[in-house]
């Protein structure tokens, strides 16, 4: 197994021949592993939290070689204009690449002022394809451990655990703090703290902000503030006319799927990372209408995954943690969408097997390898 070249690395040279580059994803994800590992990265790297790099960016003392590196430049409030200078101003053999933890596609402060000048790629932890792992054992190892570099090199549950503490607080002292400006810290690392329990649930924002005592404005800005920073992800509802379905309650899920609390609920979490992944890619690399949903309707029938394209179901996904019995939403929703690929998959079951209605009943390293 190698970690060495992450799975964006070829898409960030090929997309740097056309236009800037701008990797997003989580803290500590490998972003500026990845970056430094590109030819000629090292010599053009300028990092806005260090303050010597910071004063070059503001003087404008770039580096000579025909590769600029800004990594979390994001925080300077005039980012967007100031590289649309450089980018308008560029030599036609100047590659720009940025990075940062943000959602780079969001942080915007004042207009789209580069609409058109760049790709921007989502960097995901590790996941079962990625590390080419191939037993269920490896990926429950990936389960406990996470899937952000660090931990997961480390191969140690008890140097995860503290890897996950001390990453929540540096989120919201150095990331929340700087670029979101809330205030109330304290509270919001309660909510932070709050929300791996309601990990397979849909998240009402009413019980949310009854718990932690604040408004329904703030605790919904908060959670906005918590996507952006790649803490956590919210999928809306699948629900196509004539399905009963619910059509407004989310689900969320944490990209540290250490924190969620139970294996079944941690599972669910895992693949939801996994299946996320696979969706930003395709949108990313290869400019394909897809995106992530769950379908749940009013007569209590929940399948925990649909990848729709296109407005159709392309993949329907249902996580058990041991052997079960074919789930009977999932009957039902394949046999509403008989095109799409039907899956139930399971943490640590050994059946595999292709149930009458088609749907694929099997290990989850079955399904996930076949992802990105």
């Amino acid at each position: 197994m190698t970690t060495a070249t992450r799975y964006l690395a070829a898409q960030v040279q090929e997309d740097l021949r056309r236009k800037m580059v701008f990797v997003a994803g989580p803290r500590q994800v490998g972003k500026t592993t990845l970056a430094l590992s590109l030819p000629g990265a090292a010599d053009g790297y300028l990092n806005w939290d260090v303050g010597a790099h910071r004063a070059r960016i503001l003087r404008h003392e770039l580096p000579p070689g025909d590769l600029w590196v800004f990594d979390e430049v994001h925080k300077y409030r005039r980012w967007r204009n100031y590289l649309k200078g450089l980018y308008d101003g560029r030599r036609t053999d100047q590659r720009i690449l940025v990075t940062g933890s943000g959602r780079l596609d969001l942080y915007r402060f004042g207009g789209d002022s580069l609409q058109g000048r760049y790709h921007l790629l989502r960097l995901h932890p590790f996941s079962t394809a990625e590390l080419a792992l191939d037993t269920p054992a490896m990926v429950r190892d990936l389960l406990r451990l996470g899937g952000f570099p660090e931990p997961w090199l480390a191969a140690s549950e008890t140097q995860s655990r503290r890897w996950s503490r001390e990453y929540s607080t540096r989120l919201v002292q150095e990331e929340v703090a700087t670029l979101e400006g809330i205030r109330d810290l304290g509270q919001l690392e309660a909510m932070i703290l709050a929300l791996p329990e309601r990990v397979g649930s849909t998240l009402s924002i009413n019980a949310l902000r009854e718990d932690l005592q604040v408004s329904h404005k703030t605790a919904s800005a908060w959670l906005d503030a918590l996507e952006r920073l790649y803490a956590i992800f919210r999928l809306s509802p699948f629900g196509p006319p004539g399905l009963r379905a619910i059509r407004k309650d989310r689900k969320h899920y944490h990209f540290d799927w250490t924190v969620v609390p139970g294996d079944a609920a941690r599972f669910e979490n895992l693949v939801a990372c996994h299946l996320l992944k696979w969706v930003h890619f395709r949108q990313d690399a290869e400019g394909l209408d897809c995106d992530l949903r769950y379908f749940r309707d009013r007569d209590g029938r929940e399948t925990d995954f649909v990848v729709v394209e296109r407005g159709a179901p392309a993949l329907l996904v249902e996580c058990k943690w041991s052997d079960a019995g074919v789930d009977r939403s999932l009957k039902y929703l394949k046999a509403r969408f008989p095109e799409a690929r039907a899956w139930q998959i399971s943490a640590s079951g050994h059946k595999d097997y292709v149930s009458p209605q088609g749907i694929r009943v099997a290990p989850a390293v079955e399904l996930l390898s076949e992802l990105v």
